[in-house]
C-alpha cells in the first residue's frame, strides 16, 4: 500500500489518518463516559461532581505528553518531508525517555500535594474526599498516562497509524473493563474509576513499547530506544519545545478555564456541578472527534510543508476544515433534538434532567466551530508556529473565556456561566479564519522548504 505521506488523493489522505484518529479519540470519549456512567450508578451527585473536577487535572497531566508528543510529532513529520531519517530518531529517543522522566517527577508532586491540589480543583466539604480518592490513583499512573498519550501522537508522525489506533483502543477497552469490576463490583467508587484509568493507560504503554521494539528489531533505521542513544542535543530540544509548549498549553489552558468555570457552578451547589459534568461529558463527543480529525491530519500538513507541497498542504487544510464543520452541524442538531434523552442516560432525578438537557443543547451550539478552531490550531502547529498556535490558546482560555465567564455570570447566573463556551468559540472561530487567511496570503508566492533549525 502507498506511503499515506505518499497519498496523492487528498480526501483519501484525509480518511486514511482522520479516521483511525477520530476512533481513537471515540473510544476514549467512551472511557471517560463509562467512568461517569458507572460512577452515576451510585446515585451520589457528590462522586458524580468529585469526577467532573478532578477532569481538568487528569487533563493537565495529559498535557504533559503533548509537549514531547505534539511538539515531536511536528518536528519528525518536517523531518520525514526533508528526508532527515537520523534526526528523526534522535528526536524520537529524546521525547520517550522525556516523557517517562516527567511522569516520575509528576507522580511524586501529585502524592505529596493531593489534598491542597483537591481544594484548588474546587472541591468541597461534601465532595473532598471522593475527590482525593480520585486523585491519588491518576497520580500513581502519572507515568503512564503521559508516555501513553505521548506516543500516539509520536506514532502517527511516523506514519503507525494502525498502531497508533489499536493502542488507544486496547487502554480505553481495559479502562472500561475495569470500571465495571471495581466500580459497581467491588463498590470503589471514584477510586476505582481512577484506578481503572489508570490500568488503562499501563497497558496501552506497554503496547506501544512493544510495537517500537519490534520496530527496531526489524531494522527500522528511525528507530533508535536505548538509553545509550539518548543525547540532551540543544537543537532537538528546542525543536520540540518550542512546538509542544504550545501544545501543551492548549489543555493546561483548558484545563485552568475548567478549574475556574468548576468553582463559579459550585456557587450553585453539587447538583449543579454533576448537571454540568453529565453535559460536558456528552459535549465532549463532537470535542474529542473533532480533535482525532486535526490531528490525524498534522502529521501530513508538516509532512507537505516540509516537502514544499504547497497545493497539497492548502487543500488539505479546506477539506479537513469543511469536513468538521459538517460533523460540529450535525452534533449540534441532535444535542437540540435529543438534550434531555442524553441526560437520562446519566441521571435519574426529573429536575437534573432537565437542567442537563438545556446545558446540553447550549453547550452544542459550539460544536460547527470547533471544526475551524482545532484546524487552524493543528496548521500552526504543524508549521511550527509556535506563536501563533499559542495566542489561539492564550485567546481562548486567558483572554476570552475566564473574563466571560465572570461577566456573563453576573449578569445571568448559571445560564450565563454555561453560556461562556458558544459565545467564546465563536469569536475565536472568526479570528482564526482570520489568522489563517492571512497566513495564506504571507506565505502566497514566497512558499518554499524551510529547514528545521
Amino acid at each position: 500500500m502507498t506511503s499515506v505521506f505518499e497519498e496523492n488523493n487528498i480526501s483519501k489522505a484525509i480518511a486514511r489518518v482522520g479516521l483511525p484518529a477520530m476512533f481513537g479519540q471515540l473510544t476514549t470519549l467512551i472511557y471517560n463516559i463509562a467512568d461517569t456512567f458507572f460512577v452515576s450508578l451510585t446515585n451520589e451527585p457528590a462522586m458524580i461532581a468529585a469526577v467532573t473536577l478532578c477532569t481538568p487535572i487528569l487533563l493537565i497531566i495529559m498535557s504533559i505528553a503533548s509537549i514531547f508528543g505534539m511538539g515531536g510529532n511536528s518536528v519528525i513529520a518536517r523531518l520525514l518531508g526533508e528526508n532527515k531519517e537520523k534526526e528523526v530518531a534522535k528526536t524520537l529517543n529524546f521525547c520517550l525517555y522525556a516523557m517517562i522522566f516527567t511522569g516520575i517527577v509528576i507522580l511524586l508532586i501529585g502524592i505529596l500535594l493531593t489534598d491542597p491540589i483537591a481544594v484548588l480543583s474546587g472541591a468541597d466539604a461534601e465532595n473532598i474526599s471522593y475527590t482525593c480518592d480520585y486523585l491519588l490513583y491518576i497520580f500513581l499512573g502519572a507515568p503512564f498516562i503521559i508516555l501513553s498519550n505521548g506516543a500516539i501522537h509520536l506514532f502517527r508522525s511516523l506514519g503507525f497509524i494502525k498502531e497508533s489506533t489499536i493502542g488507544l483502543a486496547l487502554g480505553n477497552s481495559i479502562n472500561i473493563i475495569f470500571d465495571f469490576i471495581f466500580i459497581v463490583i467491588f463498590g470503589w467508587g471514584t477510586a476505582g474509576a481512577a484506578l481503572a484509568t489508570s490500568l488503562g493507560f499501563f497497558c496501552s504503554s506497554i503496547y506501544y513499547l512493544l510495537c517500537l521494539m519490534k520496530a527496531a528489531h526489524k531494522g527500522n533505521p528511525l528507530m533508535a530506544l536505548s538509553i545509550k542513544d539518548f543525547t540532551l542535543h540543544k537543537r532537538t530540544i528546542k525543536n520540540v519545545i518550542s512546538i509542544g509548549i504550545p501544545g501543551a498549553l492548549i489543555t493546561v489552558l483548558l484545563s485552568v478555564s475548567n478549574i475556574v468555570l468548576n468553582n463559579y457552578i459550585s456557587f450553585y451547589g453539587s447538583d449543579a456541578v454533576a448537571s454540568y459534568g453529565i453535559a460536558y461529558k456528552v459535549d465532549m463527543v463532537p470535542i474529542m472527534l473533532s480533535v482525532g480529525l486535526s490531528q490525524g491530519v498534522a502529521p501530513l500538513i508538516g509532512y507537505y510543508y516540509g516537502a514544499a507541497k504547497q497545493g497539497q498542504m492548502e487543500q488539505m487544510m479546506k477539506m479537513a476544515t469543511l469536513y468538521g464543520i459538517i460533523l460540529g452541524a450535525f452534533f449540534l442538531a441532535i444535542f437540540y433534538g435529543f438534550g434531555q434523552p442524553l441526560a437520562s442516560v446519566f441521571l435519574h432525578d426529573h429536575a437534573l434532567i432537565q437542567q442537563a438537557g438545556a446545558f446540553i443543547q447550549v453547550l452544542g451550539l459550539s460544536a460547527p466551530m470547533l471544526g475551524i478552531i482545532n484546524m487552524v490550531t493543528s496548521y500552526f502547529q504543524a508549521l511550527g508556529a509556535a506563536v501563533k498556535s499559542l495566542a489561539i490558546t492564550l485567546m481562548r482560555n486567558a483572554f476570552l473565556f475566564v473574563p466571560a465567564v465572570i461577566l456573563l455570570n453576573h449578569l445571568w447566573q448559571l445560564n450565563g456561566v454555561i453560556a461562556a463556551q458558544p459565545i467564546v468559540e465563536t469569536i475565536l472561530a472568526a479570528l482564526c479564519i482570520l489568522m489563517y487567511l492571512h497566513d495564506q496570503r504571507v506565505r502566497s508566492g514566497q512558499f518554499h522548504q524551510r529547514p528545521i533549525e
